[in-house]
């Protein structure tokens, strides 16, 4: 909407890298975002094969297009690939969410992070923190504070999703009194991690409505690993229906980095099942624990988990694509 408005013609590629349709074309029916210019559906792989089968077309829609800017989100595969198509063709390159760092280098993300963001020619950071970060490392791309445009959509539509969502009600939920899992991080699928995860699951006496990514349903199933009955496995969900639930949830317990944000923005305190984060100030703020796939610390967070008195805004004000918008359409103009 925002490059709209700004008269800023947008051709839209979809990897196809979430391919699981209540993770990737129910955002586009529930948001009634227009289709995809280019579909590749070429997810369901791992790393290294999806990007080898991304590239190439990439390319070619880069080369058909021939746009002024190629815009990426983000740390995926798909970022990875877009941008490598875009230095090959010497079409300028934009990333949204430059600057993060989480420090873990066991993590592709943090490979992809740093790759994209040294061939970038533009640098959208979401706070003063992630561009300092960028100066220390001397990464050459021009530096725009812009905030971070998942705040912009968290802030329009999380009341929207409690407004429309029917999904408490059919679970019997009263908000505040249950608690959220999303686990998908291919590290925490592995047998060992998701099965000490569980256990300090497990331990927990309150609700937990676990919408479970395919693959971690899968690791749970081939593994045999058990989840107690209070843990209330779920399909994955739409993003107004997600949104509902982790926004009204006690606790969220996540692997994601966009949902220890949303948190944040909820005011939903988050146990991160993760060693390090990208998303620091919400540690730092006391509204996020990190806890690794640690039990003991699962159930320890969890149990003393309350959102800080004093809450700072992190991330934006809720207009980071207009500031987007205005850095791609006056730098075309310089």
């Amino acid at each position: 909407m925002a490059l709209r408005e700004r008269e800023i013609d947008e051709v839209t590629l979809h990897t196809g890298q979430h391919y699981d349709p209540e993770l990737s074309q129910v955002f586009f029916e529930e948001l009634d975002l227009p289709e995809p210019d280019y579909r590749l559906g070429v997810g369901g792989r791992p790393h290294d094969e999806m990007l080898r089968a991304m590239l190439p077309r990439i390319l070619e829609a880069l080369e058909a297009e021939r746009p002024d800017w190629a815009l990426v989100y983000g740390d995926t595969t798909s970022t990875l690939a877009g941008a490598r198509a875009a230095a090959e063709l010497e079409v300028p390159l934009a990333h949204v969410e430059a600057g993060l760092r989480s420090g873990d280098w066991t993590m592709p993300e943090e490979h992809i992070r740093v790759e994209v963001d040294r061939i970038s020619d533009l640098l959208l950071c979401p706070d003063e923190r992630s561009a300092a970060i960028l100066e220390a490392e001397g990464v050459a791309g021009r530096r725009d504070v812009v905030g971070d445009v998942m705040a912009d959509a968290c802030f329009r539509l999380a009341p929207i999703a409690r407004e429309r969502s029917t999904l408490l009600d059919r679970l019997a939920l009263e908000p505040g009194t249950y608690l959220v899992a999303t686990i998908h991080r291919e590290a925490n699928v592995r047998a060992e991690r998701l099965r000490r995860i569980a256990d300090g699951m497990n331990r927990l006496e309150e609700p937990i409505v676990f919408p479970a990514h395919p693959r971690t349903r899968a690791a749970l199933e081939s593994t045999g690993i058990a989840l107690g009955p209070h843990v209330q496995l779920l399909q994955p969900l739409g993003y107004l229906d997600l949104s509902a639930l982790a926004s009204q949830a006690r606790v969220i317990l996540t692997d994601s980095g966009g949902l220890q944000k949303e948190a944040y923005w909820y005011g939903v305190p988050c146990v991160t099942l993760r060693p390090s984060t990208e998303w620091v100030d919400t540690v730092e703020a006391g509204a996020n624990v990190l806890v690794d796939d640690d039990p003991d610390r699962v159930l320890a967070a969890v149990t003393d988990a309350e959102m800080p008195a004093d809450r700072p805004p992190l991330y934006g004000d809720g207009h980071a694509s207009e500031r987007v918008a205005e850095a791609l359409y006056t730098l075309v103009r310089e």
